[in-house]
C-alpha cells in the first residue's frame, strides 16, 4: 500500500474511542492510519486536568508520526449535549439563549465555552446546531435549536459561531441541509425532508448561507433525504453529490470543510452500511468522515477509501482536494498551538463567567400562563422523570447523586420544602405511571418533572391522570410540554434538566425568583 496515500486518506478521518487515556486503539489508529482527527464523549471526559492531559497525550503521541496536529472535537453544545460538565461554565440550551432575548449574553457565553475548552486542549466545537425546529415532534433537536424560525436561528446561531471562533475555536454549523423538520431520529432511523426548493431556501438553508457569509470554518452533514435536491432516494444528503458539491460547494460557495455527522448512526449504518458509506461520502465532497466508536468499523472505512482511490472510484484530485481543507482548517490557532497551552490549567469557572451563565439561564426561564409558587408549609410530591439511558442527545447521570440526576429535590430541600420523590424512566412503562399515580395519591402538592413528554405516550398519560388543581409542571427538556396540562398551577419550562437549569426554576416555585 502507498504510505503517502494512506497518509493523505488518514487526514479525512475522525474517529472516537472508549478511554480516559490514550488506549491501544487511538494509539493505532494514530501512528498506524495516520488520522486527522479524534472526537471526544462522556466516555473520555471525567476532570479538567484528566481532559488535558489526555488531548496532550494524543498530540504528542501523533507529533512522532505527523506534522500536521490533531483535530480534537466535541460536542459542546449546551444544556443536554454538554460531554463536559465537572469544572466548566455551565452552558444552556440553544433554545434557552432565544428565550432570554440577548444575542449579546449568547455571543459572550459561547466565546466563554470556547476559551475554556481551548485551554483543555479541544480546537474544534462540533456546534452550533443551526436547525431550524419547525417540527415541535422533531426527537433528535428540540432545544438544541435555537428557534422556530430562520430568522432566530440566524441571529442567535451566528452570535454563537462568532463567540466560538473569537476564542480561536473551530466553529462547526450543523446539520446541513437542515434536521429541523424531522420526526425521525437519524441516529435510529433514516429521516426525510420533503419540501420545495423555494421552502428549503427560505427555511432550512437560510441559517446556513448566513454562516457560510460569516466564514464559519466547517459544516457537519445530515443523514436526512432531500428529494428536491437529490432525487436519488437511497442517497441521503451526507452521501449526496448533489447536496454537497453542487448545493453547497457550487451554488452557496461553501469553500470551508465538510465533516460527515457519524456514519455509525442506523441511517447510514444500517442503509449503505458504513465502509461503502464512508466512499460515498467523500466522492459527494465531504473532506472529514466521523466514525465515533467501533475500531472495526474505523478500520474497515479507512481501507474502503483507499481501495477506491487505487481503483480510481474516487480521484486523486478529490483526496488532494479534501488534504488542502483540512490542512488549512488546522491553521486554527487552537491547532498549530498545542505545544504552547500551560500544562496547568487556569481561568476556568471565572466568577464573571459563572454569573453571566446564572444570569441567562434565569432570563431563559418559560413561565406559561397563570402562576401560583407552592406553599412552604405543605409537603410536596415530586415526580422525576430521568434519563437512565445513554444516548449522543441525551446524556444519562454517570452517578446516582442527586445532582447528577438532574432533579429538584436536593435544591427543594434546602429551600426549606417538605418534599419526598418518585423518579421513573423516560419511557415511562405502565408499572411506573401506576406506581407514580399511587405516589401522589392525597398529596396536597406534586410536581411532575417531565423529559420530553409530548414524544413519550406513558408521561402524556400520567400528566392527565394527575389533578391539575394540585400539580406544577416543569419541562425539563421540550418546552413543548407545557401544553399538555393547561390548567395546572404553575407550567415552568428550563430548557434542560442539568442543575444549573434547575436552579431558577427551583427559585420560581418557592417564590425566590426575582
Amino acid at each position: 500500500m502507498n504510505q503517502k496515500l494512506r497518509k493523505k486518506v488518514g487526514q479525512l478521518f475522525m474517529v472516537g474511542f472508549d478511554a480516559l487515556e490514550a488506549n491501544n486503539q487511538i494509539i493505532r489508529m494514530i501512528r498506524e492510519q495516520k488520522i486527522g482527527g479524534v472526537i471526544l464523549f462522556r466516555r473520555n471526559v471525567q476532570t479538567p486536568q484528566q481532559i488535558s492531559t489526555l488531548c496532550r497525550q494524543l498530540q504528542e503521541i501523533n507529533a512522532e508520526v505527523s506534522d500536521e496536529p490533531l483535530l480534537i472535537a466535541l460536542d459542546q453544545e449546551g444544556g443536554m449535549v454538554q460531554r463536559i460538565e465537572q469544572g466548566m461554565t455551565p452552558m444552556p440550551s440553544a433554545m434557552a439563549f432565544q428565550a432570554t432575548g440577548s444575542a449579546d449574553d449568547c455571543e459572550q457565553l459561547n466565546r466563554v465555552n470556547g476559551d475554556e475548552i481551548r485551554q483543555l486542549g479541544i480546537n474544534m466545537f462540533l456546534a452550533p446546531v443551526l436547525d431550524v425546529n419547525n417540527n415541535r415532534l422533531n426527537p433528535v433537536i428540540g432545544v438544541r435549536a435555537f428557534g422556530e424560525d430562520p430568522d432566530t436561528v440566524i441571529k442567535y446561531g451566528m452570535a454563537a459561531i462568532n463567540g466560538i471562533r473569537s476564542a480561536g475555536v473551530i466553529a462547526t454549523a450543523k446539520h446541513f441541509p437542515g434536521h429541523g423538520d424531522t420526526s425521525t431520529d437519524t441516529h435510529y432511523d433514516i429521516a426525510s425532508v420533503p419540501h420545495g426548493r423555494e421552502r428549503l431556501t427560505a427555511v432550512e438553508l437560510a441559517p446556513f448561507k448566513a454562516a457560510i457569509a460569516g466564514g464559519v470554518d466547517a459544516l457537519m452533514t445530515a443523514h436526512v433525504m432531500f428529494p428536491a435536491i437529490e432525487p436519488d432516494a437511497s442517497l441521503p444528503a451526507t452521501l449526496s453529490k448533489a447536496v454537497l458539491t453542487d448545493l453547497l460547494r457550487g451554488e452557496m460557495g461553501f469553500q470551508g470543510v465538510v465533516i460527515s455527522d457519524c456514519l455509525e448512526m442506523a441511517a447510514i449504518s444500517q442503509g449503505v452500511g458504513i465502509a461503502k458509506g464512508a466512499v460515498a461520502s467523500v466522492q459527494a465532497g465531504a473532506d472529514i468522515v466521523l466514525i465515533s466508536h467501533r475500531v472495526e468499523r474505523q478500520l474497515a472505512a479507512i481501507e474502503a477509501v483507499l481501495h477506491a482511490v487505487e481503483r480510481g472510484d474516487i480521484p486523486m484530485a478529490r483526496i488532494d482536494e479534501a488534504v488542502e481543507r483540512v490542512h488549512r482548517l488546522k491553521q486554527v490557532g487552537a491547532v498549530r498551538e498545542w505545544r504552547d497551552r500551560p500544562v496547568k490549567l487556569q481561568g476556568l469557572m471565572r466568577p464573571a463567567a459563572l454569573v453571566l451563565a446564572k444570569k441567562v439561564q434565569r432570563a431563559a426561564l418559560r413561565v406559561q400562563g397563570d402562576f401560583r409558587p407552592l406553599d412552604a408549609g405543605q409537603p410536596v410530591a415530586l415526580i422525576t422523570v430521568e434519563v437512565r439511558k445513554h444516548s449522543e442527545i441525551d446524556e444519562a447521570a454517570l452517578t446516582r447523586n442527586d445532582e447528577a440526576r438532574g432533579t429538584m429535590l436536593p435544591a427543594l430541600l434546602q429551600a426549606g420544602i417538605t418534599v419526598r420523590e418518585y423518579a421513573m424512566s423516560v419511557e415511562a412503562s405502565d408499572e411506573e405511571i401506576a406506581g407514580a399515580i399511587t405516589f401522589a395519591e392525597g398529596a396536597p402538592q406534586i410536581v411532575a418533572q417531565t423529559y420530553n413528554a409530548v414524544l413519550v405516550e406513558g408521561q402524556r398519560r400520567l400528566l392527565a391522570a394527575l389533578p391539575q388543581d394540585k400539580l406544577w409542571v416543569v419541562a425539563g427538556r421540550l418546552p413543548y410540554d407545557l401544553d399538555l396540562a393547561p390548567h395546572a398551577q404553575g407550567r415552568l419550562a428550563s430548557y434542560s434538566c442539568r442543575p444549573a437549569a434547575l436552579a431558577p426554576v427551583v427559585e420560581k416555585l418557592v417564590g425566590a425568583h426575582p
